[in-house]
């Protein structure tokens, strides 16, 4: 480095990667710096410039002083290898100008302290580093060890895991070719332990959130809902709470979505075509993501859903990866999955496409619709993706009439929709357990079936429950109300 390269260096004043001291005098706070870069995005440590005036006035530098400056950088922990130059000053014969380059920190290496103290780097100032943030780096180095998902299960056996949700899942995921054939048949046990969802052969932290239906010590397996009046929370319409696994929370989710949401129809050739104010597949990618992204170690959050009369706002605990920004996240990126076992899991399944295309589906399938994209923020330790909704007229339809116009804005998935309708009518006036009602009308997807068929059906109050206290109940059954029987005759 040469003299005129410190100039340019210097030229615009301290920045989140140059840090100026004027002596070594100050090599202790300039080690703090210097732990900083390495823990953000690597920079400049400049000795020998007057910070204020910017005034190149080096120093004179002896044996003594190197030694010095190896004894200070031996108090960064992990140990790094930094060279020095020195760098003559022509204004001041014999002295130079001491730079030092610190490397950018890598995400999912062991984070740097100096002194047993941890820095990092906001714009100019140096901080020390909050607990979470460094015990955050501390599970990404070494995840075997300290990742929440890895963790066994709190009182979570192989038993309470939900075969049949398991098996959907591993079938939809060889149908894509995701997944060997072989995966069909062989045993639970060792179809989890391929996909990592065991540890030391007991289910993990992963198993429970994806599969489990014993959620007692889990308050972060839950999910918030609220319809709210207007464009603040004073009061609200509808307030929900649902808990479950990955499956039971996104089948909730989607639910209240449609239930709230209003819903458009037109005839495309022979095929009416319906669509949600703002794209159900956006809305299930965002709350998808939400479910898989989230930091579960923080046990007393909950992902939340809102409704206001304006927009739609799906909130995670958590954060964005340090190489994102909320606004980056909009462009083309690589995946930093925060759960990366889960993660792996719901892409093998296809409840996920190609890691790091989360938002990049989201936005494309609201321009598809001509619905403006959403936003992402963080706030109070949440991400949050907000959609805004469309303004419309509202044209409500009364149950059972015949739909005479192209277009019409449903608040709820009623029983004019097509999915419904065939509902009702291959159902009989007794129970039916859902493996039944799949194939009466004549569908294979359980997953699909129960998120477009069966929870608008309870939404629209014209089916219900034999346990309607105990939504998973293992032998639950479904049979028409009197309303959808009414319906059905008069057809």
């Amino acid at each position: 480095m040469t003299i005129e390269e410190i100039k340019q260096l210097i030229f615009k004043d301290e920045h989140r990667q140059l840090e100026m001291k004027k002596t070594t005098g100050e090599l202790k706070d300039g080690m703090h710096t210097a732990c900083a870069f390495l823990n953000t995005d690597g920079g400049w440590l400049i000795i020998g410039i007057a910070p204020t005036s910017l005034k190149i006035l080096g120093q004179e530098v002896t044996d003594n002083t190197q030694r010095e400056i190896a004894k200070y950088l031996t108090g960064i922990e992990p140990a790094v290898n930094v060279n020095a130059e020195y760098i003559d000053v022509p204004d001041h014969p014999g002295n130079k100008v001491i730079a030092m380059y610190f490397e950018a920190f890598v995400w999912g290496h062991q984070p740097y302290t100096y002194n047993s103290r941890p820095y990092y780097r906001v714009e100019s100032t140096t901080k020390l580093m909050t607990r979470d943030m460094f015990e955050e780096r501390i599970r990404a180095g070494k995840p075997k060890y300290f990742a929440w998902e890895r963790q066994k299960a709190d009182r979570v056996n192989i038993s309470d895991l939900n075969e049949e949700r398991v098996r959907g899942a591993i079938r939809l995921g060889v149908e894509r070719g995701r997944m060997m054939a072989s995966a069909m048949t062989e045993p639970l046990e060792k179809v989890l332990d391929k996909l990592q969802l065991l540890t030391d052969g007991v289910p993990n932290n992963a198993a429970a959130a994806l599969f489990s239906t014993n959620i007692f010590d889990y308050t972060q397996f839950r999910l918030r809902m609220a319809r709210f009046r207007g464009t603040d929370k004073n009061s609200f319409i509808d307030n929900q709470r649902a808990e479950g696994n990955f499956f039971d929370l996104l089948d909730a989710g989607m639910a209240f979505f449609f239930k709230h949401l209003s819903l458009s129809g037109k005839i495309v050739g022979f095929v009416r075509e319906e669509h949600l104010e703002v794209p159900a597949e956006a809305l299930r990618e965002a709350l998808i993501n939400a479910l898989c992204h989230r930091q579960y170690e923080k046990f007393n959050l909950t992902i939340g859903i809102a409704i206001y009369d304006d927009r739609i706002e799906i909130e995670s605990p958590g954060i964005l990866p340090p190489q994102l920004t909320t606004e980056t996240i909009k462009q083309p990126h690589i995946s930093y999955p925060y759960n990366p076992i889960i993660a792996e899991v719901l892409f093998k399944t296809t409840f996920l496409e190609n890691w790091g295309s989360g938002a990049g589906r989201i936005m494309d399938a609201c321009k598809a619709q001509n619905v403006e994209v959403p936003t992402w923020t963080t706030q109070g330790g949440f991400i949050i993706v907000t959609f805004k909704r469309p303004a419309k007229e509202v044209v409500t339809q009364v149950w059972g009439q015949k739909d005479t116009s192209t277009t019409q804005v449903r608040y709820k998935h009623d029983t004019s929709t097509v999915q419904v309708q065939t509902l009702i009518k291959s159902m009989s006036e007794d129970y039916m357990t859902t493996k039944e009602m799949i194939e009466a009308c004549g569908l294979k997807s359980r997953m699909r079936f129960v998120e477009y068929y069966i929870n608008p059906a309870l939404s629209g109050g014209v089916i219900e429950r034999k346990y309607p206290d105990q939504p998973n109940h293992p032998r639950q059954q479904y049979r028409l109300t009197e309303k959808a029987i009414e319906w059905k005759k008069s057809k």
